[in-house]
């Protein structure tokens, strides 16, 4: 796997030398764009606007448009002089319970690997792990300080990136401040609804359908075969619907689906002594 970046975590005055890893692979169907009309490649040119020339990749620099409208130019040289101490280091500033983390702020994750000593790089992991606590780091990446979480996962370290804090959006919505009242037999409802469902979470039962059908018809154009289009999916009535009756027949039809892939002989609707056992979740597969 391709080394992102090189460094050391310092845990405390014990220095872990590391290298990280993409840990995630995404698998996008990726397309080009093209002339329709041959299948030409569309490039693209750097065209500068103040003079209309061309742009050489490496006469690029970086630059940051003032409110004005004057544009300030960097170079590496400027960048290379910025005070950042976790540029080599991952450096821990503490460690907290991971379910204090808001999952909305996590990012992309990478494998630390060890590149010395086995020793530090196993303690730190194992008394990670026995502390059921994430350490709370910083790291630069890409020529940006991120802040990440270090965590452990099959035997890995893993520094996973996260947003800062006044990166996420507060939810700020007109519906939190109205009291909806549910009713009891509701709540009962749902809850029973999301019992029936419940298991542990097997990822290999969920497949991208979407990225298999694709790539089903790019095949098919690629033999000259013809394509079809799915069947639309049936749009529902504008009707409104009862929530007490749309609860408890999406529990009858989900007792059903449940008994039917345990392959129980269980009705439907039984009471709670007669809800079948529970069973690993039903194989779902992702949009």
């Amino acid at each position: 796997m391709q080394t992102v970046w090189k460094g050391s975590i310092s845990f405390g005055l014990v220095s872990i030398p590391i290298r990280l890893v993409a840990a995630t692979q995404e698998k996008d169907v990726t397309f080009r764009q093209v002339h329709a009309a041959d299948g030409g490649r569309i490039r693209y040119r750097r065209v500068c606007e103040a003079d209309g020339q061309e742009v050489a990749y490496a006469d690029v620099a970086k630059g940051y448009e003032l409110p004005g409208g004057e544009m300030v130019v960097l170079d590496d040289d400027d960048l290379a002089d910025l005070p950042v101490a976790s540029t080599k280091s991952v450096e821990v500033l503490g460690f907290v319970p991971f379910a204090q983390i808001d999952p909305t702020a996590l990012n992309r994750a990478y494998y630390v690997e060890p590149t010395g000593d086995l020793k530090p790089y196993a303690l730190l992991r194992d008394s990670l792990e026995r502390s059921g606590r994430v350490g709370v780091v910083k790291v630069a990446l890409r020529n940006r300080e991120r802040l990440a979480v270090l965590r452990t996962h099959d035997g890995v370290l893993v520094v996973q990136t996260m947003l800062w804090p006044d990166e996420v959006r507060r939810p700020e919505f007109g519906f939190l401040d109205e009291d909806v009242e549910v009713r009891q037999q509701e709540m009962a409802m749902a809850e029973s609804y999301i019992e029936t469902l419940s298991g542990d979470f097997e990822p290999d039962d969920y497949v991208d359908e979407y990225r298999e059908a694709l790539l089903a018809v790019v095949n098919a154009k690629a033999e000259g075969a013809e394509t079809t289009a799915p069947a639309e999916p049936a749009e529902a009535e504008g009707k409104v619907v009862d929530l007490m009756d749309a609860l408890r027949r999406s529990v009858e039809e989900a007792k059903a689906e449940r008994a039917g892939t345990s392959g129980g002989d269980e009705p439907a609707g039984g009471t709670e002594d007669e809800r079948p056992k529970k069973t690993p979740a039903k194989k779902r597969r992702s949009a």
